[in-house]
């Protein structure tokens, strides 16, 4: 199996090329051969089979076509620019979000009709396609009517791959995912970016700020969990999904209020004196328009699963990226 990841250098593609490299496998296909993608080439793991990086800006003339030539039989679809940057440049936002998607479904579709070809492609949308008012929990049959231009990026390409795939000229599919904390590394563009800097700043002795008030409610999973769910994407049975291609996948709803006293549980007094609050009120509208809460049954009934605790989130965060240094 040749194995795809375009976006390969960000957070989650490579903690996902590292698990997909470890695990050797997708499923039952063992895997051969790795093509890593992104607007900057990603590191090179050290894998037993072909591994190519390549520094490819997807929205580019050409760029999916190439990418497309090598014949992936699993592509991953995890580039993107996010919430904050897609919606303070419009015109990036749909040439990057929008525009490369389309080419890159265009450039699968051209491929096949060279020769037979059906990869599964397997992409990373948003809870940002939902839009207020909530219900308690949004369920599999809420609408989608996205407030921000990032969600209504995704939403449109949820809408292609859905009809690529009824096509007949790939096998899409879609994962929703949560806000993913904590995110390590620094902190990124995205608008949920403070979710995750008042856990991972004051882990490490460093101040973070809090634009927002404590009962301010989301949806969250751990990368790792993330990584769990894109790697059942790609092995799944897709006949159960229809014609309906995109899940929103398990997670766990929180406050603000709720992360804090997980940290001060993992880590003590001295690391939530750190949070300072420094309100925002362009976050703050913002994150009024955002999903709180979901009753994910559709995809919990194909196997997906997510964190039942911010405890949980924030000792994984530990596990993975402080080597354990940290906590009771």
């Amino acid at each position: 199996m040749h194995v795809l990841i375009i976006g390969a250098a960000g957070m989650v593609g490579r903690k996902l090329s590292g698990a997909l490299v470890q695990a050797g496998r997708i499923g039952k296909a063992d895997i051969s051969r790795f093509t890593l993608a992104d607007v900057i080439e990603p590191a090179k793991p050290v894998f037993s089979g072909p591994v190519e990086t390549i520094a490819s800006d997807l929205s580019a003339p050409g760029a999916a076509e190439k990418l497309v030539a090598l014949r992936p039989d699993v592509i991953f679809h995890l580039a993107a620019i996010v919430s904050g940057e897609a919606e303070a440049d419009f015109d990036k936002g749909y040439r990057i979000n929008l525009d490369g998607t389309r080419l890159l479904l265009e450039a699968i579709r051209h491929e096949g009709m060279k020769a037979p070809y059906k990869p599964r492609l397997v992409f990373t949308s948003s809870i940002a396609v939902f839009g207020a008012p909530f219900p308690e929990a949004i369920g599999d049959e809420f609408l989608n009517a996205p407030l921000t231009s990032y969600g209504t990026q995704k939403a449109i390409c949820e809408l292609l791959i859905n009809d690529y795939s009824r096509r007949g000229f790939l096998d899409g599919v879609g994962i929703r995912l949560p806000t993913i904390v904590i995110r390590p590394g620094k902190p990124n563009l995205a608008a949920s970016g403070f979710f995750s800097n008042i856990l991972r700043e004051p882990l490490v002795g460093i101040e973070a700020v809090l634009p927002v008030d404590p009962d301010v409610r989301h949806w969250f999973a751990s990368p790792r969990a993330a990584v769990g769910f894109l790697t059942r994407a790609a092995e799944m049975d897709t006949a159960p999904l229809g014609w309906r291609r995109t899940l929103s996948v398990p997670g766990l709803s929180a406050t603000v209020g709720e992360e804090i006293e997980a940290l001060r549980r993992v880590a003590g007094d001295k690391a939530v004196k750190l949070i300072k609050d420094v309100p925002d009120a362009k976050i703050r509208a913002m994150v009024a328009g955002w999903p709180r809460n979901f009753a994910a049954k559709r995809a919990e009934g194909l196997g997906f699963k997510a964190e039942s605790n911010f405890d949980e989130i924030i000792r994984i965060h530990i596990e993975d990226e402080l080597a354990g240094k940290i906590g009771g």
